[in-house]
């Protein structure tokens, strides 16, 4: 979220009045601080009064590049080395002291202030964001089924902006590197290679930010690839600039209209749910007339009257604003997230938000004058290498001092405790209601344990004959390691229900000498109809093929969920279309085993219970039908109910024998459920037994 030093410091005798300056020239463009401050404005009074996004992200990512790309021509015309090592580490000499304080100082907070279970994530985002990777870990994600969830946005979720720039700072001096050999090869001029390069990657990266937000536009959001384009706008305007000769008047009306594009564009469009798309088109359009219309061509006498919006954007309040523009991106978000989390709300009220602001400019302000002002380049100037070198290292450690501690010391804390008393991990043959008792035994799973382990798999993906020739069954096909070589192999399948229930069937199947082989997507059932799911996760064609793969394989026998839980009511049914299953399995001599679903919620998350200590337990009788809707079906398959053990006297409990019964508001962990092999033994009975 900078914009490059020329902007920002220049000596003063460069300036000329009423923002006169040609924006190749290494002088002070006062409209373009002060359109910084306008976006930096939209931005936090749309997150934190509005609960939307605003799209002035969008504006600071072209400026940068707008500046950026001006101070790699003024060089290749200049005929000087680009030098890009010194290049590389002025930049992140000038991007990371005000960064990695803000996010060292907002990890503390969270230490203190957030539940153990947003912590693991808190770690993950906090070195992806020291990395300049964050973008990356939410793009991932966001549209990951297994993601662990939160009620409120992470503290650290703006960082992705700053990652995207970060690498678009690595990849730029490419560019250039390329764009000086073209030069020397075509005798072209830099502005006409450097225009067709930033052309093809406006192009190429437009059209894929169109196609994948389209299709996955969680993940374009964040995807670098997708946001290539709105730099290269950037840079094709410093490029363009310099040769557009139009008059005072259009250019004034260009930048009013300008400007009013980018107050409005957040009411307008829903820019998080929409971007990075075409629609991105609006804000980077937007902004590149208010920096036309304070252009003025080469020979205009700076006499003339300034009639657009340049003159309102260097006026004294607005550019006051603009000084501590990155360093109020940074705080503001922090400041926000936490503030509604401690007084958990989810949303600001007019109150809450001018307490939030009035901190927010107040920390800003600090981080500039205290962290970013002192170790700030003067304008034009790299610095010594070794010495920017050890600025960044030293901020690096900043956030190494707060993030290793904290995670290192919880995780070899817990794990000791757990080690100790390994004995009382007992789950569902222990004692239900533990979670409230303060007997310093860790619930496992635990906030520290990695969430990938929570989730059942297995061994390996499908190989030989348990491998799908499908794709969407191939996907989410894993196998035990026995399973080729077994006398006996059943199959579990379903969404991710069925997919934690085969912890247990894993287990008993240890002790029978069966093979597994597990067939899941997540929100796909066996039922005929998916009212979870959308068009887009293709559950009718998964189930399609594979019911058709299960024919090719012929198991011993099937274990499927066939009952759907009601989120916080008894209104538990049997899943739609059994008889036509059952019938294709009995007609195929396939045995079905009918697993009955878990409990579920839609407020209460379970899993946060359970680490916390808190007394969520519920009554079974307002979360399942007082009888299983599938009993009259027990002469057609065989009936496995685990809710006696799961809600043992009436009452489901959030942690049974010291491990957590359930991940979040319904899926029971593998943990758990691995527990629960004893209870399904019993109820298979000699069924399939050796």
């Amino acid at each position: 979220m900078t914009v490059d030093a020329e902007s920002r410091r220049a000596p003063r005798a460069a300036a000329v009045r009423h923002s006169a300056v040609r924006p190749q020239a290494p002088g002070y463009r006062r409209d373009i601080d002060g359109l910084r401050a306008v976006a930096i404005l939209l931005v936090v009074v749309y997150h934190v009064w509005i609960g939307r996004v605003s799209g002035g992200v969008d504006v600071f990512l072209m400026i940068s590049a707008f500046f950026l790309t001006g101070s790699f021509v003024r060089r290749m015309d200049a005929g000087k080395p680009l030098a890009v090592g010194s290049l590389l580490l002025s930049r992140f000499r000038r991007l990371m002291p005000a960064a990695s304080v803000v996010l060292a100082a907002t990890l503390g907070a969270c230490w203190l202030l957030l539940p153990q279970t947003a912590w693991p994530q808190l770690w993950k985002e906090g070195w992806a964001s020291l990395g300049y990777v964050q973008n990356w870990v939410l793009a991932i994600d966001g549209v990951d089924y297994y993601a662990h969830d939160s009620a409120l946005a992470s503290p650290l979720q703006h960082f992705w902006s700053l990652s995207v720039q970060g690498q678009v700072f690595v990849l730029w001096p490419v560019l250039f590197l390329l764009g000086a050999l073209l030069v020397r090869w075509t005798k072209k001029s830099t502005t006409t290679v450097m225009a067709w390069l930033f052309g093809l990657v406006f192009a190429g990266s437009l059209a894929f930010s169109i196609w994948e937000t389209v299709d996955l536009q969680t993940f374009a959001y964040f995807d670098t690839g997708a946001r290539l384009w709105e730099f290269a706008a950037g840079s094709l305007l410093a490029l363009v600039v310099p040769l557009l000769r139009l008059n005072r008047f259009l250019r004034a009306a260009l930048g009013w209209i300008g400007l009013a594009g980018i107050v409005v564009c957040g009411m307008v469009i829903d820019v998080r749910g929409g971007f990075p798309g075409y629609l991105a088109l609006w804000p980077i359009v937007s902004a590149a007339l208010v920096i036309v219309a304070g252009t003025r061509p080469k020979g205009e006498h700076p006499e003339l009257g300034e009639f657009g919006p340049g003159r309102f954007l260097a006026t004294r309040p607005v550019l006051f604003l603009g000084r501590d523009a990155y360093a109020l991106y940074l705080a503001h978000w922090p400041v926000l997230i936490l503030w509604l989390s401690v007084r958990e709300r989810p949303q600001a009220s007019f109150l809450d938000g001018a307490a939030i602001i009035a901190i927010s400019l107040a920390l800003a302000r600090l981080v500039t004058v205290l962290v970013e002002r002192p170790l700030r380049l003067r304008a034009g100037e790299r610095g010594v290498g070794w010495r920017n070198a050890v600025v960044i290292l030293t901020c690096a450690a900043i956030v190494s001092a707060v993030l290793v501690p904290w995670q290192w010391g919880t995780t070899m804390h817990v794990a000791t405790l757990q080690q100790d008393h390994k004995q009382a991990y007992t789950g569902a043959q222990g004692q239900p209601g533990v979670a409230t008792v303060d007997d310093e035994i860790p619930v496992v799973p635990g906030a520290n344990t990695p969430w990938d382990d929570n989730w059942t798999s297995l061994d390996l993906d499908c190989t030989g004959r348990f491998a799908s020739q499908a794709d969407l069954v191939q996907e989410h096909c894993r196998q035990t390691s026995n399973a080729e070589d077994a006398q006996r192999v059943v199959v579990v399948i379903g969404n991710s229900h069925a997919q934690q229930m085969t912890s247990a069937v894993q287990a008993v199947a240890e002790q029978r000498g069966w093979g597994i082989v597990m067939i899941f997507r997540p929100w796909c059932s066996l039922a005929a109809d998916h009212p979870v799911a959308t068009e887009e996760m293709r559950c009718d064609e998964w189930q399609t093929a594979a019911l058709d793969h299960i024919a090719a394989i012929h198991p011993d026998a099937v274990f499927t969920v066939v009952t759907a839980a009601a989120m916080d009511s008894p209104d538990e049914q049997m899943i739609a279309g059994l008889d036509d299953l059952l019938d294709g399995f009995d007609g195929a001599g396939i045995p079905v085993v009918g697993l009955r679903d878990t409990p579920r919620s839609a407020v209460t998350n379970y899993f946060t219970c359970a680490v916390e200590r808190l007394p969520c337990d519920f009554p079974v009788a307002g979360a399942l039908a007082a009888e299983n809707p599938v009993t009259a079906y027990g002469g057609r398959m065989r009936l496995v109910d685990f809710t006696p053990w799961i809600c043992p006297q009436g009452t489901c409990h959030v942690v049974i024998g010291h491990i957590a019964v359930y991940l979040d508001m319904n899926h029971v962990s593998a943990q758990f459920a691995r527990t629960l092999a004893p209870a399904l033994d019993q109820q298979l009975g000699d069924f399939l037994k050796p």
